[in-house]
């Protein structure tokens, strides 16, 4: 008798926890999103209400992204992301599925993929030659060498590089990070690093991974050293990374460019001066290597970093 007792306790337990379960799923339904995303699934309301709780959160996410006009307005948690219902059998699995919106953004950013940007902004990894402004007169000139550079580079792939020397903040690694997403976006691979940033977290990779950093860098086919001259000279950093470099980089004719604030004979005395001694005839030859590598130009502008 006991046991048939507590059967019978038993099945009245879960009949309850049933008629809550179909309950709280009865009043979901009253919720015209929570009703429509239901409907798309292919399940008996019996397997439904097992999820009422978890297919309400996906039915506002569901809601939002009807209603959602770009990733700005995104008001989902994962922004871009929505989590989806998905039916197999009697059960429901969740995902959070991409969004139209961040598909396309993801296609857009796929040159990135044949990117390494090393301590760049957003604005930098996402610049366009579409975007940059041409109102100023004295951009025009470099614009039209980054054009030409762009159409002929692919006969022999050993174009010469771009020394864009000029005033702080007038737009050199944009407009030069342009053309190299360009390039990227053709299938090249292509480099843009913050020198100064670069020496120092490569000085501190020795016991990890310097040589993967410093081999990636020295031999990929598009390099640009952005902001060359503004780093706390050492005969290291100039003899022992930027002179192989440049070294290799002259011998296998690969593309290379650099930005400074300093014209290119301002950075030879930038070169020739270590903390221990003068070294003209190093910085000399460094120079020479760069002036191998490069055509020399200056972009004097205002300051759009204000």
């Amino acid at each position: 008798m006991k046991k048939i007792n507590e059967a019978l306790h038993d099945f009245s337990i879960k009949g309850n926890l049933k008629d809550s379960l179909r309950d709280e799923y009865i009043k979901a339904l009253k919720d015209e999103t929570f009703k429509e995303l239901v409907s798309t699934i292919s399940l008996k309301e019996d397997d439904l209400m097992k999820y009422t709780s978890k297919l309400q959160e996906a039915s506002v996410e569901y809601g939002n992204c009807k209603k959602c006009k770009g990733l700005v307005e995104c008001k989902n948690p994962v922004t871009g992301f929505a989590l989806t219902p998905y039916a197999s059998e009697h059960h429901i699995s969740f995902s959070y599925d991409i969004c139209r919106y961040q598909e396309a953004l993801r296609i857009q950013n796929k040159y990135q993929d044949n990117a390494f940007y090393f301590d760049v902004p957003k604005e930098i990894r996402d610049a366009r030659m579409s975007e940059i402004y041409t109102s100023d007169k004295k951009r025009v000139e470099i614009i039209t060498w980054l054009k030409e550079f762009a159409n002929t580079y692919k006969k022999d792939m050993k174009g010469k590089g771009l020394y864009l020397s000029g005033s702080f903040g007038s737009g050199k690694t944009y407009i030069i990070a342009a053309l190299f997403n360009e390039l990227a976006k053709k299938g090249e691979k292509v480099a843009i690093i913050y020198w100064p940033e670069f020496l120092r977290t490569l000085k501190a990779s020795f016991a990890t991974d310097f040589d993967d950093k410093y081999e990636y860098i020295k031999k990929i086919p598009f390099l640009l050293i952005d902001d060359i001259g503004a780093e706390n000279l050492t005969a290291w950093a100039r003899d022992e990374i930027l002179g192989p470099i440049l070294q290799f980089r002259m011998q296998e004719e690969l593309s290379t460019f650099f930005t400074s604030n300093l014209s290119t004979a301002e950075l030879e005395n930038h070169f020739s001066i270590t903390t221990n001694r003068v070294e003209k005839l190093k910085a000399k030859r460094i120079m020479e290597r760069i002036n191998q590598l490069s055509t020399e130009m200056t972009l004097i502008s205002k300051n759009n970093r204000k």
